[in-house]
C-alpha cells in the first residue's frame, strides 16, 4: 500500500506540474486572440496603420505564446494513459467525448485559421482575414470548453450511468454532461480570467514602451483595448466566481470547508477574510483551527448559498453528517463512515455481479445489479478505511484561495487606474513609478489564475471522480521509478521551453520598439 501511495503522489505532482505550466500559456492564448481580433476589427474599419501595427505585433507575441501552449497540452493528455489508465478506461466515452471534440473541432478550427492570421495578410482579402482572426479566437475558446466540460464532470458526474457488464461508466445523457452546474460555472469564470490575463499582459508591455518613450501612441492604445478586456474580464470573473461558490457549496462542501479550514459550521457562518491556520489541527483534536484570523460576520453563508442566516458545514460535521436547518435543528445526513460502509457495499455489489456472470446466473446479476446501482452514489468511499482520508489538504487550499482573491482585488483596482491613467491623466502612465507597477503586475495574474486553480483541484482531493473514483484507484500499473523520472524529465523540459518563450517575446519586445508604426505595419 505504501508503494502504492507513493506512485500516487508522484504521479499526481507529475500531473500537477503539467498541468499548471500548461495554464501559463493557455490563459494568454485565449485573451490574447480576442484582444488581437478586436484591434483588427478596429483597422478594418479605420485603415489606420497604427491598429495595423497593433494587430500585427500582438499578433506575434500570440503565435509564440501559443506554440508553447500545444506542445504542453500534448503531453497532458498523454498522461491520461500512461499515469492514470484505470481512471482512463473507468471513466469511458463521458470524459473521452469532450477532449475528442476538443480535438476534432476547436484544435483543427483554430490550426486551419491561425494560417491564415499569419500568411494571409496579402493573399486574402482584408474581411476574410479578419473572420480567420474571430474564428481563431472563438476556436481557442472551445478549444478550452470542452477541456473545462471534462474536468467539470470530474468534479460533478452527470448524464453517466455505471455499467456493471463494462465495469465502467458510459453515457446515457450527452447534454447532462455538457450543461451541468460545474461545466457551466467553470467554464464562464475561466473565459473571464482569460481576458483578465491577457489585459495585465498587454497593458504591462505597453507600459514598457512607454517607459522608453518608443511607439507611445501604439502604447496607449493598447492599454485602452486591453484595460476595457480586462475590466470586463475581472468583473465577470468576479460574478462567476459568486456562481462557482454557490455551486462548490452544493456540490462539494467539503471543498467549500478546507478553503475556510472550517471544521465546525454553524448558522450565519462567519467568512474569514484573512487568518493564518493552526498547523496542529485535524478532524480529531479540539485545537482552535486558526492562530489568527480577520472574519466577515456571516459572510460565508451569503457566499454560499445567499442566505446570511444558513448553515454552512464544517469537515467535522460532513464527516459525522450533521447538517442543520435556519432553526438550528439537527437535519439527517450521511456520515462519512455510513458512506464508506455504502461503498464498501457497491463494491460487494461488482463482486457478486462479475462472478455470477461468469456463472451464467442472470437472477444473480439482476440482484447484485440492482444492489450495486442503490449504492454507487459513493462508490468511491468504498477504497476508504478512514473518513479522515476523504479531505483535502486544508492548509494549501486555504492559502491558495486567499491568494487569488487578494490578488483579483488589486487586478479588479489595477485596471481602473490603467482605464483612468489612458483617457483621464495621460500624465500617470509616463511616469516611471506607474510604468514599473505596470510590468510587475504581469507576475501578479499569473499567481492569481495559478492560485485559482490550486484551489479548484487541490480542494477536491482525493478524489479524481468526485464520490465514485479516488485518486488511490485511479492509477495505473506504473513503477514508481519511472514516474520519478519523467517528472524531472518534464520538469526540465517545461522549464526550457518557459524560458525560450520568455527570452524571444523579449527580443520581439525589443526588436519591434525599435520600429516605426509604418515599419511594422508593412511588414
Amino acid at each position: 500500500m505504501d508503494d502504492l501511495i507513493t506512485v500516487v503522489d508522484w504521479s499526481r505532482w507529475q500531473f500537477a506540474l503539467t498541468a499548471m505550466y500548461h495554464w501559463l500559456f493557455v490563459p494568454l492564448t485565449i485573451g490574447l486572440a480576442l484582444i488581437v481580433a478586436i484591434m483588427e476589427s478596429i483597422y478594418v474599419k479605420t485603415k489606420e496603420a497604427k491598429w495595423l501595427a497593433m494587430t500585427k505585433f500582438w499578433m506575434l507575441l500570440f503565435g509564440i505564446n501559443f506554440a508553447i501552449g500545444v506542445a504542453t497540452g500534448i503531453i497532458l493528455e498523454f498522461e491520461f494513459g500512461t499515469n492514470w489508465s484505470n481512471y482512463s478506461w473507468f471513466v469511458g466515452d463521458i470524459f473521452g467525448a469532450p477532449l475528442a471534440i476538443e480535438g476534432i473541432v476547436a484544435f483543427f478550427m483554430e490550426s486551419t485559421f491561425i494560417a491564415v492570421m499569419f500568411f494571409g495578410w496579402k493573399r486574402v482579402s482584408p474581411a476574410f482575414h479578419l473572420t480567420a482572426t474571430w474564428l481563431t479566437a472563438i476556436g481557442t475558446a472551445l478549444s478550452a470548453m470542452w477541456i473545462l466540460i471534462a474536468n467539470a464532470w470530474m468534479q460533478q458526474p452527470a448524464g453517466m450511468e455505471f455499467d456493471p457488464a463494462q465495469m465502467r461508466n458510459v453515457m446515457d445523457n450527452f447534454w447532462a454532461l455538457v450543461f451541468s452546474d460545474t461545466a457551466i460555472a467553470k467554464f464562464t469564470h475561466t473565459v473571464f480570467s482569460t481576458w483578465v490575463v491577457a489585459g495585465v499582459f498587454v497593458i504591462g508591455v505597453s507600459c514598457w514602451f512607454l517607459l522608453k518613450k518608443r511607439n507611445v501612441e501604439m502604447a496607449k492604445s493598447s492599454i485602452k483595448i486591453a484595460g476595457t478586456v480586462g475590466l470586463v474580464g475581472i468583473l465577470g470573473t468576479l460574478a462567476t466566481g459568486d456562481i462557482s461558490a454557490v455551486n462548490v457549496a452544493k456540490h462539494q462542501p467539503m471543498k467549500l470547508a478546507a478553503m475556510e479550514g472550517l471544521y465546525k459550521g454553524s448558522n450565519g457562518q462567519e467568512l474569514v477574510g484573512f487568518g493564518i491556520l493552526n498547523p496542529e489541527k485535524t478532524v480529531n483534536n479540539d485545537v482552535d483551527p486558526y492562530l489568527f484570523h480577520i472574519s466577515i460576520p456571516k459572510g460565508l453563508s451569503f457566499l454560499a448559498t445567499h442566505n446570511p442566516d444558513a448553515f454552512v458545514p464544517g469537515i467535522n460535521d460532513l464527516i459525522d453528517g450533521v447538517m442543520l436547518n435556519e432553526n438550528g435543528d439537527t437535519v439527517p445526513a450521511v456520515s462519512y463512515a455510513e458512506r464508506i460502509a455504502i461503498g464498501k457495499e457497491a463494491h460487494k455489489a461488482l463482486r457478486e455481479y462479475d462472478k455470477a456472470m461468469a456463472a451464467g446466473d442472470k437472477e444473480a446479476m439482476e440482484s447484485a445489479a440492482a444492489s450495486l446501482k442503490e449504492n454507487y452514489k459513493y462508490f468511491g468511499y468504498g477504497y476508504f478505511s478512514d473518513p479522515s482520508q476523504a479531505v483535502p489538504p486544508v492548509a494549501l487550499t486555504f492559502y491558495s484561495f486567499r491568494i487569488m482573491v487578494i490578488a483579483g482585488g488589486y487586478l479588479l483596482l489595477f485596471f481602473i487606474v490603467a482605464l483612468v491613467g489612458v483617457y483621464r491623466r495621460h500624465d500617470w502612465l509616463e511616469n516611471k513609478i506607474v510604468a514599473w507597477i505596470g510590468m510587475l503586475s504581469i507576475p501578479v495574474v499569473w499567481i492569481c489564475s495559478q492560485s485559482g486553480w490550486i484551489t479548484a483541484e487541490v480542494g477536491r482531493q482525493p478524489w479524481a471522480i468526485q464520490d465514485i473514483m479516488p485518486t488511490i484507484a485511479a492509477i495505473s500499473d506504473i513503477q514508481e521509478s519511472s514516474v520519478i523520472i519523467t517528472f524531472f524529465m518534464f520538469a526540465t523540459v517545461f522549464t526550457v521551453l518557459l524560458a525560450a518563450e520568455m527570452c524571444i517575446m523579449l527580443s520581439q519586445i525589443k526588436k519591434y520598439s525599435k520600429k516605426s508604426i509604418v515599419e511594422i505595419s508593412n511588414e
